[in-house]
């Protein structure tokens, strides 16, 4: 029923639309991911991914794509880059008074547009296999389903999977999104898996401000700042509020520290661009945002996922940790009676902080 010249024809087209359509590198692989599904239930077993229970729901779906999406033969990854241009990430750090936003979320929501890329991408794939009389379907996805993303891009020759977690790429870093396209067609798969290039750097694991690696390769999502910032609905444990810094959405430190990363290229997609002033913010200007203001500014975007009271909460915390000053002392201590008890909670803390004679910068640390 397949010629195989046809399909070798097919997979060379599909990398061409993929391009076409935005995305810098496209592989494809068969849909066995045994060994990152064992070592993802491993993760799983010793209670690193905290509260989100999500992970452990339909666990072994990710390690079955026809289970997920039947028919399913070949798995077609994806990346697209999303770092944008000029958001100078360290300035922003170092500046107590500014608020840092992870650079995957200063533009719009990704989760749209490279579902619908993927999808137009699976279209002409359709209209091939049907000039062919070929049976074809196909599915997108991108991290919207129970998928082990990292582990099909690392298969389809898209990076190695480094020692903070993230798929890192030889010529790109890692500052890229990842998405997934099944297809129920017999595609050559990629042989060019890249080996792993992390060596004896530990960079990484040693620049993370609340130590939340455990070692190489594990993560423990408690003490995560993006799961603090961004999953997390309850009071932040006081011991990693100082080192949250003036971090209010998620945290980029492993990926900026990373050397591979000096490859990494700005995003030509407008779409990743900063919105709303949000690559360089002042914390005192968000946070007098109204729910309403809140809402229309994180219209179309990641940042929705926090909601308002953590996004209070997660600038309360970043407040006590700015360089202290009337106005910042004034516009904490008029909101802890009018916010939630999880922001006024964090808020007198911070309050406290302010005011206290003796600020100490300090970056924990434990036996690993």
């Amino acid at each position: 029923m397949y010629d195989s010249a046809d399909l070798n024809h097919l997979a060379a087209l599909i990398r061409d639309w993929g391009r076409d359509l935005g995305f810098q590198q496209v592989g494809i692989s068969d849909c066995d991911v045994t060994d990152h599904a064992a070592r993802l239930q491993q993760w799983l077993d010793a209670g690193y991914h905290a509260d989100m229970e999500w992970m452990r729901t339909h666990q072994a779906l990710r390690a079955d794509p026809p289970a997920l999406e039947p028919g399913t033969l070949r798995v077609i990854s994806a990346r697209m880059d999303y770092l944008p241009p000029d958001t100078e990430p360290v300035r922003i750090l170092k500046d107590s008074r500014k608020a840092y936003v992870s650079r995957y979320a200063l533009g719009r929501d990704y989760h749209k547009l490279i579902r619908k890329r993927l999808a137009r991408l699976g279209e002409q794939i359709n209209r091939f296999a049907s000039e062919h009389d070929w049976d074809s379907s196909n599915r997108a996805f991108t991290d919207s389903a129970p998928v082990l993303e990292r582990g099909f891009g690392e298969k389809a020759g898209l990076g190695w999977i480094g020692k903070n977690c993230m798929l890192l790429n030889s010529g790109a870093g890692s500052w890229f999104f990842l998405g997934e396209l099944f297809v129920n067609l017999p595609l050559p798969v990629d042989q060019s898996e890249q080996p792993d290039r992390c060596g004896t750097c530990s960079a990484c694991l040693k620049v993370c401000p609340t130590d939340a690696f455990i070692g190489p390769y594990q993560l423990d999502a408690s003490r995560c700042i993006s799961y603090l910032t961004i999953e997390y609905d309850g009071v932040i444990p006081e011991e990693l509020r100082e080192p949250m810094g003036n971090r209010i959405f998620g945290c980029d430190d492993c990926q900026a520290i990373c050397p591979w990363n000096r490859f990494a290229k700005p995003t030509g997609e407008g779409d990743f661009h900063p919105r709303h002033g949000l690559g360089d913010s002042d914390l005192l200007q968000l946070f007098g945002w109204s729910e309403q203001e809140f809402l229309d500014n994180t219209a179309g975007s990641a940042i929705r996922r926090s909601g308002y009271e953590r996004w209070r909460r997660n600038l309360a915390v970043a407040l006590g940790n700015a360089e202290p000053s009337a106005e910042i002392i004034e516009a904490v201590r008029a909101a802890i009676d009018e916010d939630t008890p999880l922001v006024a909670e964090h808020l007198r803390w911070a309050l406290s902080r302010l005011q206290s004679p003796r600020r100490r910068k300090r970056k924990i640390r434990r036996n690993r």
